[in-house]
């Protein structure tokens, strides 16, 4: 099974493939060029992030309280 840390990278990584996919798929249009599988691809892509996402909540929410890092400065309520 990947680690938080592994799949946090993971979607950093996809993000960024995104938006370059985006930024294809845009100068493509305004070429003129179909773009129907650049965007089946995108979809496909986003599919998968969502996925990671929801595999980093479920991740997190298993995670023992005391592993859970806390933010610098945070509350302690």
């Amino acid at each position: 099974m990947p680690t938080l840390e592994y799949v946090r990278s993971e979607i950093d990584r996809m993000r960024a493939q995104v938006g370059r996919q985006r930024k294809e798929i845009l100068q493509l249009q305004r070429a003129g060029i179909g773009t129907a599988s650049a965007e089946a691809l995108l979809a496909r892509m986003q599919a998968k992030v969502d996925h990671l996402v929801a595999q980093r909540d479920e991740m997190k929410k298993a995670a023992p309280p005391e592993t859970r890092k806390r933010v610098l400065g945070g509350r302690k309520w």
